[in-house]
């Protein structure tokens, strides 16, 4: 089913570390100062979608992560989301600052009218995870995934993705060096970790869609912004 293939991807915007990509975990260089405002606006989409963001959004740090969200109108925001492009991206940390004032730095992409409370929330959380610093968590080197390569290519490469080899290799199977990152072990339940059928894998490892923060994200979160 198409709605079982939705990947979001998440990139550094240069600036970037020397080596790596979308990685799970934490990455170090793009964290945010422990008490840090962030500022956040909306480019476009309607008062229902803005309404969904700053809802979930929130649940990152009401009582975890000792930053704010500051959502207002200024074009020079930390974080300006649209709603109208393809797919659901954002880019890493605090290099969403190396962004042109004129452009997105996340796009959610699936939340359509009559979306439910569970997908918003999965998809909400997982982009504001990447905004935090987080990067996706089957790519944790604390757990390198033995992939079945040729199926993740032939899945992602058709729609509703429609990724290049670059992209696919880029957000699934590169690791990032575990000195670059603060990382606990594989956490399969985390928002960071998204639906990985066993046909993708060799070793078995294999995933759903979680749609709220595991224990361990929150516990995680805390510690890297206390």
């Amino acid at each position: 089913m198409a709605e079982e293939r939705k990947w979001c991807f998440a990139w550094f915007k240069a600036p970037a570390p020397k080596t790596g990509s979308t990685k799970a975990a934490l990455v170090k260089d793009s964290k945010w100062v422990s008490g840090d405002t962030i500022s956040i606006a909306f480019l476009d989409g309607t008062e229902q979608q803005k309404a969904l963001v700053r809802r979930f959004a929130s649940e990152w740090v009401d009582g975890l992560a000792n930053l704010k969200l500051s959502f207002q109108n200024s074009p020079k925001a930390d974080i300006r989301i649209s709603f109208q492009f393809k797919g659901s991206w954002s880019v890493i940390g605090t290099t969403c600052k190396n962004v042109p004032n004129n452009e997105a730095t996340m796009n959610f992409g699936w939340l359509d009218p009559g979306i439910s409370d569970s997908k918003a929330r999965q998809v909400i959380l997982h982009e504001f995870g990447h905004a935090l610093g987080l990067i996706h968590e089957h790519q944790n080197p604390n757990h390198a995934i033995d992939w079945n390569k040729p199926a993740v290519i032939a899945d992602l490469s058709g729609p509703p993705n429609n990724w290049d080899e670059e992209t696919i290799q880029h957000n699934m199977f590169e690791v990032y060096p575990p000195n670059e990152v603060a990382a606990t072990k594989l956490d399969s339940t985390s928002i960071m970790m998204y639906r990985i059928p066993k046909a993708w894998t060799n070793d078995g490892t294999s995933s759903e869609f979680n749609d709220n923060l595991s224990e361990t994200d929150k516990k995680f979160i805390r510690k890297q912004y206390p």
